[in-house]
């Protein structure tokens, strides 16, 4: 584990920064839209929900084992929210991350996730020098899956009906990418 205190990543277009509490109304907007969630953990996301995960991330830390530390993605042409990123090091192994990611809906499809995702990877790699990233997928999750494919990643298992999700079996697929793999 490295002693790395978080603050904030950009890219052309994006900032990957901490959350703040002037998030809140933006972060419940995208989080409580059906669409939005068909392929995450909730179903109904309030500002009560957004404000504790809010102030529980505030003492977060990236690379603190067991742990997800969530990213805010800011457009930085206007500085409005329009998604998140997810970072869970491994209790076992902090040498290994899973990450995952969100967006609102009225910016996807438009390379903002890839370039953030990109973003977070070089840091986790060069910056972190973790040696695995992994991703767990929605098998129906084509968006998703079609981002990881660009980036590199390796589809490494296939967990057939392995997940009971919004009241039926879901299957998932595992992706994962080596530090040896990512361009230096």
């Amino acid at each position: 584990m490295n002693d790395f205190i978080f603050n904030e990543l950009d890219t052309d277009r994006i900032r990957l920064r901490r959350f703040s509490k002037s998030d809140l109304k933006e972060f419940v907007a995208y989080r409580a839209d059906p669409e939005v969630a068909k392929y995450q953990s909730w179903s109904h996301f309030t500002s009560a929900d957004g404000l504790a995960f809010i102030q529980e991330q505030a003492n977060q830390d990236i690379d603190k084992p067991g742990t997800w530390f969530q990213i805010a993605l800011e457009l930085r042409s206007t500085r409005e929210l329009i998604g998140d990123c997810a970072v869970h090091t491994l209790a076992n192994d902090p040498r290994q991350v899973e990450i995952g990611f969100t967006q609102a809906r009225a910016h996807q499809g438009q390379g903002y996730a890839e370039e953030a995702v990109r973003r977070l990877l070089d840091f986790l790699f060069r910056d972190l020098k973790k040696h695995r990233v992994i991703a767990i997928v929605d098998i129906e999750n084509s968006s998703a899956i079609r981002l990881l494919d660009r980036l590199g990643f390796r589809r490494e298992a296939h967990f057939v009906q392995n997940i009971w999700f919004k009241g039926r079996w879901g299957s998932e697929y595992q992706f994962a990418l080596l530090h040896e793999e990512w361009p230096s």
